[in-house]
């Protein structure tokens, strides 16, 4: 039961990660044009271009955030396995790679985008590894 509560709480603090970093910060730092509808596929498809260059580095950092802060917290809850850690970790990269096929974007944008969250998932991996309790081996002597 704990590492479904910490795959669930891991997947929800991921998320609310690469909310804050994507919409909290990077659209009030770098506004959209006006008659801009972030939520609508269709829009952003065809207006890629008009997206403001510190969102889209906004979003990079966003997912790379998201996958290393939900694969801690999920390790940080568990305490005990990895699994958690595995599937918010596989759930945000998918949904990153995700958001690269449905959105045409320049390529610097789709590599660094990939690149980045590959590496969150990695140093993911490495922070939640040295969160889990390893059991003690038993000395014989």
């Amino acid at each position: 039961m704990r590492n479904i509560v910490a795959t669930i709480i891991g997947f929800i603090a991921a998320s609310v990660t690469v909310y804050i970093i994507e919409n909290l910060i990077g659209h009030n730092l770098f506004p959209l044009p006006d008659g801009a509808d972030p939520l609508n596929m269709d829009w952003l498809s065809n207006n890629m271009n008009k997206i403001p260059v510190g969102i889209k580095i906004c979003v990079v950092i966003a997912h790379f955030t998201g996958v290393l802060i939900g694969m801690f917290v999920a390790a940080k809850i568990s305490k005990t396995s990895m699994v958690p850690s595995y599937i918010v970790g596989a759930l945000m990269l998918a949904a990153t790679f995700f958001n690269i096929i449905m959105l045409p974007k320049e390529l610097w944008f789709t590599l660094s985008d990939g690149v980045f969250a590959i590496i969150g998932f990695y140093l993911g991996h490495v922070v939640a590894s040295k969160t889990i309790n390893k059991p003690k081996a038993i000395h014989k002597t």
